[in-house]
Formats: C-alpha cells, sequence, structure tokens
C-alpha cells in the first residue's frame, strides 16, 4: 500500500494549491523511489513519456505565443468593446452561448475552444464586459466568480460534448475496455446515451448562470441604492 502513496501527495498538493506540475512530478518521484526504480529511470521514464506525447502538446506550447501576442495589442479590450455593443447582453447569457457552441462542437469532433485559447483572451472579457455595460464597474469578488464561470463553462461543454463523437478518446477508451472484459457495446450506442448527459449538463449550467445574473444584478442594486462609496467600499 505505501506504493500509492503517490495519490496522497497529490490530493495534499493539489488541496494546498501548490504548483500542479510540481506536484505531479513529486507524486511520480516519490511513487517510483518507493517500488525501488533508480531515480535515473524514473527520470528517463519522464522523457519518454514526453517525446511519446510531443505532438499531444505540440499545439498547447505554439498557441501560447500567439495567444500572449493577441493580448499585447489588445485582443481582450476589442472583446469587451464588441459585447458592450450588443444589447441585452449579460455575463450569464455570453457563457450560455459560448458552452452552447463549445458543446456541440465537441460534440462533430471539433475542438474550437480551450482555456488559453478561447477563455482567458475572449469569452472572460466578453461576459465582463456584459455585465459593466449593464450594471457598470463590478467588484473584483464578482469578476473573479464571472471569470471562474467561464472556465467552468469551457470544461462542462467539452467535457459532455466530447462523449457524443464516436472517434473521441473516451468513447474508444470505454470501447477498448468493455471489449476486453467480453462486454460487447458498439460505440453508437455510448453516443447515445451520452446525448442526455449533455443536455442535463447544458440545462443545469442555464440555471446556475442565470443565477449569477440575478445575484450580480442584486448586488449592485444594492450598493447603488446605497450612495456613493470609496473604491475600498466598493472594493469589499
Amino acid at each position: 500500500m505505501i506504493k500509492l502513496i503517490g495519490i496522497l501527495i497529490v490530493a495534499l498538493g493539489f488541496a494546498f494549491r501548490f504548483n500542479t506540475l510540481l506536484v505531479v512530478l513529486a507524486g511520480g518521484v516519490v511513487t517510483g523511489l518507493i517500488a525501488g526504480m533508480p531515480f535515473n529511470d524514473i527520470m528517463g521514464k519522464f522523457g519518454e513519456a514526453f517525446i511519446t506525447n510531443r505532438y499531444m502538446s505540440l499545439p498547447i506550447i505554439l498557441t501560447l505565443p500567439v495567444i500572449g501576442i493577441l493580448e499585447r495589442y489588445g485582443l481582450k479590450e476589442r472583446a469587451e468593446v464588441l459585447i458592450r455593443k450588443a444589447k441585452g447582453a449579460t455575463a450569464g447569457r455570453v457563457m450560455l452561448w459560448y458552452l452552447f457552441i463549445r458543446e456541440w462542437s465537441s460534440a462533430l469532433g471539433l475542438n474550437i475552444g480551450g482555456h488559453p485559447q478561447t477563455v482567458r483572451p475572449i469569452v472572460a472579457p466578453m461576459a465582463e464586459g456584459a455585465a459593466t455595460a449593464k450594471h457598470g464597474p463590478i467588484p473584483e469578488h464578482l469578476q473573479n466568480e464571472i471569470k471562474a464561470h467561464a472556465a467552468a463553462m469551457e470544461n462542462v461543454g467539452y467535457f459532455f460534448g466530447e462523449d457524443i463523437f464516436i472517434a473521441t478518446g473516451a468513447i474508444l477508451l470505454m470501447k477498448g475496455y468493455f471489449d476486453s472484459v467480453g462486454m460487447k457495446v458498439g460505440v453508437w450506442d455510448m453516443a447515445l446515451w451520452g446525448l442526455p448527459t449533455a443536455i442535463a449538463a447544458y440545462l443545469l449550467s442555464w440555471w446556475r448562470l442565470r443565477r449569477l445574473d440575478k445575484r450580480m444584478e442584486r448586488e449592485m442594486a444594492t450598493k447603488l441604492e446605497s450612495g456613493p462609496v470609496s473604491a475600498e467600499q466598493f472594493e469589499a
């Protein structure tokens, strides 16, 4: 059982919000050492895994500098300005539309989103811009809540949407497992039963985003009724 200590290290590292990469590396190194592997062999395994999966990480490595350049020249600001011109837009509605696009594009096998590519430079600023256009400047804790919901919509849309696409890794992994234990389950059957879950996730997210809009509206109305306040009081 002591060989499973790596799981405990990862769980504690995440609980204390340490650097994710360092936590996972530490868990792997400790597990390998307890299992009796030489340190050089452990490092060799890390290098082998990186080389094997380099084509998976290459798009992310290339994406980050491109997004950084776009942000440097005003991508986030232009996204905010664009959404402020849309009448009736709210933070919740912006994120709900993104969830719809992300979920159903994933169901078709199209990966058009991502946290660094779409959420950070486009979706979150557009949602914040919609909230600012409707309520005026919003406090920092509401800005953080909008960012958190935008990130959640990315996760929900991709996770539940990809299970409808028969060629996705999750479906093929389940198919391979079922075949290995003698269970005959078709990929079309798994994709079909992914539909109710995806629809339920969308409806639940709609409810959560609606609650977010209502809560922001009540909080900002209360601040306006309380009269002028200082910057420190407003942030509090």
